[in-house]
């Protein structure tokens, strides 16, 4: 004789319980996302041609948070302790997101000068402990500036002492920055410059970026992942086929193609 089937009572979800549980899963996604974005990758874009070409005004990209380790500013919010939990320090080339000292934003530049390294500005060339750093010239094109200005400027790549190659502009070599004295980095400090040189507020400008300490440090920039031209607002999808810039999508930052 058979037995009877078992049937599976199923009790029907109150409004409650259903709202309950939507609120659950809502918390628990924003935690995954705070989580995410503190501790391994968090979204950047680009506002202003300081890092042209390189990095482009309207350029999306994300900075890898747990390759240095974690400074006071790698969290939501500032956090009073110096030196970095994990640290480890950028090479130089890196392109580094950190918060200047005087600053109470966000800076995105590119690792020139270690602790104890001189730097000095000669007629335009970089001087790194006494010596030129090679530079190569590619073209000259026109720029645009983040008030949507064109301006003419030289191409070239610079190739440092560590063999890290990248692509720089100058409007000029004899720009208020282009001769300086010469800059000897502190201990636990780096010195950041712009690749579009002759726009860059940088090391360069003691008072307002000068050395940057390595708690200061927030991220390694790695990957974009979305680039629009005159920095329009992602979301018009309807703008996106005459101002995306296909070619930029989802690609390294040290990828020279893109340059």
């Amino acid at each position: 004789m058979s037995e009877p089937m078992s049937k599976a009572a199923v009790k029907p979800k109150t409004k409650s319980s259903e709202w309950r549980d939507t609120i659950v899963v809502v918390i628990e996604a924003l935690l995954i996302a705070i989580v995410f974005r503190t501790f391994l990758y968090q979204p950047f874009s680009i506002p202003t041609g300081s890092m042209q070409s390189t990095l482009m005004i309207g350029d999306y990209f994300v900075a890898n948070k747990f390759v240095w380790g974690y400074g006071s500013y790698s969290f939501p919010f500032p956090l009073p302790f110096n030196g970095r939990i994990m640290g480890r320090d950028p090479n130089r080339g890196d392109v580094a997101v950190f918060r200047p000292v005087a600053q109470r934003e966000d800076y995105i530049k590119r690792v020139i000068g270690l602790p104890g390294d001189r730097i000095q500005m000669v007629d335009g060339i970089l001087n790194i402990n006494g010596t030129p750093v090679q530079r190569e010239f590619l073209k000259d094109t026109i720029d645009r500036d983040a008030r949507g200005q064109s301006i003419p400027v030289h191409v070239y790549r610079e190739t440092l002492p560590n063999g890290v190659s990248h692509v720089i502009q100058e409007i000029t070599d004899d720009a208020p920055m282009d001769d300086t004295g010469e800059y000897v980095v502190p201990a636990g400090h780096f010195f950041m410059m712009g690749d579009n040189r002759d726009r860059s507020q940088d090391s360069r400008y003691l008072q307002a970026v000068g050395y940057v300490p390595v708690g200061n440090l927030i991220g390694k920039a790695e990957a974009r992942f979305f680039s629009i031209t005159d920095d329009l607002p992602p979301w018009q999808i309807w703008q996106w086929p005459a101002n995306v810039r296909w070619d930029r999508m989802f690609t390294s930052v040290y990828d020279e193609r893109t340059q």
